[in-house]
């Protein structure tokens, strides 16, 4: 049987609270934010979600962004105590590098080449690093998807993000990156 939130029973009265439940919550990024000289993970300043307690929801995402070769990006979430899921993220992988027979760096953006892609499933929680091509060349992406147990502790869900190595050249997630989540239990 197919999940969905919220059951509605025959003759309930549907109400704004109601009908604002059974919405898709969606945080946009309103303007870039650049990271430099840190791995320490912090919340990007938009989004962030509030979550219900004992709630189940589906998480997506897009992501944009771009940095030095030397800073990559590393991203985790922040979710409430107890809460469980998992999540994937398809991004290129640290260490931009071509799929040909001998891998080698992928420096032309041009080149028939494709990168390495990351595609492992991980903890609700866990961090996972993801490569750049450097600042000012091509943006890369991210497509999350992913899974999401709230326990009975609701509160804030965030997406952390920082450099993977320290470096003086900024990582920048760009305005129009996106988290959306769906209630379905």
């Amino acid at each position: 049987m197919p999940e969905a939130y919220p059951t509605i029973a025959a003759g309930q009265r549907l109400t704004a609270s109601l009908l604002r439940s059974m919405q898709t919550q969606t945080v946009r990024k309103t303007a870039d934010t650049s990271r430099s000289a840190t791995t320490t993970l912090t919340a990007d300043p938009h989004l962030v979600i509030t979550l219900e307690a004992n709630a189940v929801y589906t998480m997506d995402g897009w992501i944009k962004y771009d940095g030095p070769t030397a800073g990559d990006l590393t991203i985790s979430f922040t979710a409430p105590s107890g809460c469980l899921g998992e999540y994937t993220s398809w991004g290129a992988g640290n260490g931009v590098v071509g799929a040909t027979s001998t891998p080698t760096l992928q420096q032309d953006v041009q080149d028939v080449r494709g990168y390495l892609i990351r595609t492992e499933t991980n903890d609700i929680q866990a961090s996972r690093g993801f490569g750049c091509l450097g600042t000012g060349i091509t943006p890369l992406t991210l497509r999350l998807n992913g899974t999401i147990r709230n326990s009975s502790t609701p509160g804030t869900y965030s997406f952390n993000w920082a450099q993977t190595t320290s470096n003086a050249t900024a990582t920048t997630l760009y305005t129009d990156s996106w988290v959306r989540l769906q209630r379905i239990a």
